[in-house]
C-alpha cells in the first residue's frame, strides 16, 4: 500500500477530507522547498503537490506558469525536484508527496540518466505520485505498472467534459487518486460553481473507486468547504502561489502556515464523511 492510499484510508476512517496544497518547486526561493512544505504539514495537509518547473505549462494558468518561469531561472529542474524530496524525507516518512507537471521533464530526465532512471530515482527520493498533465490513460498503461511497481501511484485529471468512456479509462489505470478539475480552464481561473461539482462527482464515482480530490478556482475556506462537502480532498494551488509570490523569505511559510491552518479548520468543521459520499461506496 502507497503512503497515499494509506493516508486516504486514514482520513476515511475518521471521515475527514484531505487538503492538498500545490507548490512550484523552487518558488520564490530556490532553497526554501522543504522548509515549506514541513510548513504545510504542521498546518494541516495531508498530501503534497510538488510541481516540475516547465516552460510550456499549458493546464497552467499565469499565475503558476509566472512561478515555473521564475523557478527556471533559478536552475530548478527535475534533479533538483528529485533532491528536494529527499530533504524532506529527512524529516518526514509518512506524508504524501506528488509530482505534478508535464512530460518533457520526465522524458527529459531519462535521457539524461537512462531509461527507467526517473522512477528508480523517484522512488528512491521518496516520491509517491506522479501527475503527468499530457499523459493520456490510454498510452501509459506500462508506465503505470513501472511505478506501481516501486509504489508511485500515477494520478490522473478528469474534467468537466470527460465521458464515461474517458472515466472508465482512467478508473483502469489510476491509482492513489484521481484529480477532478472542477472548471473549464487554466489553474487560477475563477467562477467555480460548487453545485455544478457536486452534481459531477457521482458521475465520476459511477467509475471510480479511489478518492476523488477537486480542484482549481478554491481560494478561500468558504469554496473549500463547500467542495469538501461533496469531494475527498480540496486540491489548492493559484492561491498559495500568489499568497507568496512577493514575500521576504522569512514570511514565505508563516504566510501559507496561517491561510492552510484556515483551510484545514474549514474543512474539518465539516460533518463527518459517511459511507453514502465516502470514495469507494
Amino acid at each position: 500500500m502507497s503512503r497515499t492510499t494509506a493516508t486516504f484510508a486514514k482520513l476515511k476512517a475518521e471521515g475527514r477530507r484531505a487538503l492538498i496544497p500545490y507548490v512550484t518547486a523552487g518558488f520564490p526561493y530556490a532553497d526554501i522547498t522543504p522548509e515549506l512544505m514541513h510548513g504545510m504539514v504542521a498546518s494541516g495537509a495531508d498530501v503534497i503537490e510538488l510541481g516540475v518547473p516547465f516552460s510550456d505549462p499549458m493546464a497552467d494558468g499565469p499565475v503558476i506558469q509566472k512561478a515555473g518561469e521564475a523557478a527556471l531561472a533559478l536552475g530548478i529542474g527535475m534533479t533538483q525536484v528529485l533532491a528536494m524530496v529527499r530533504v524532506f524525507r529527512e524529516k518526514d516518512d509518512s506524508t504524501p508527496v506528488v509530482l505534478m507537471g508535464y512530460a518533457n521533464p520526465v522524458e527529459r530526465y531519462e535521457q539524461k540518466h537512462g531509461q527507467g532512471a526517473f522512477i528508480r530515482d523517484a522512488a528512491a527520493a521518496g516520491v509517491d505520485g506522479l501527475l503527468v498533465v499530457d499523459y493520456p490513460p490510454e498510452e501509459c498503461e506500462g508506465f503505470a505498472e513501472a511505478l506501481r511497481a516501486q509504489g508511485i501511484d500515477l494520478i490522473f485529471l478528469l474534467a468537466p467534459t470527460s465521458t464515461p468512456e474517458r472515466m472508465a479509462q482512467v478508473a483502469r489505470i489510476a491509482s492513489g487518486y484521481v484529480y477532478y478539475v472542477s472548471l473549464k480552464g487554466v489553474t487560477g481561473a475563477g467562477h467555480l460553481d460548487t453545485e455544478a461539482v457536486g452534481q459531477m462527482l457521482p458521475r465520476i464515482r459511477e467509475h471510480v473507486k479511489i478518492p476523488v480530490g477537486v480542484g482549481f478556482g478554491i481560494r478561500d475556506a468558504r469554496t473549500a468547504q463547500a467542495i469538501g462537502s461533496a469531494a475527498d480532498a480540496v486540491v489548492i494551488g493559484s492561491k498559495i502561489i500568489q499568497l507568496i509570490e512577493d514575500q521576504p523569505r522569512e514570511q514565505v511559510v508563516p504566510r501559507v502556515s496561517e491561510f492552510l491552518s484556515g483551510i484545514r479548520e474549514a474543512l474539518d468543521a465539516l460533518p463527518a464523511a459517511t459511507p453514502k459520499n465516502a470514495a469507494g461506496r
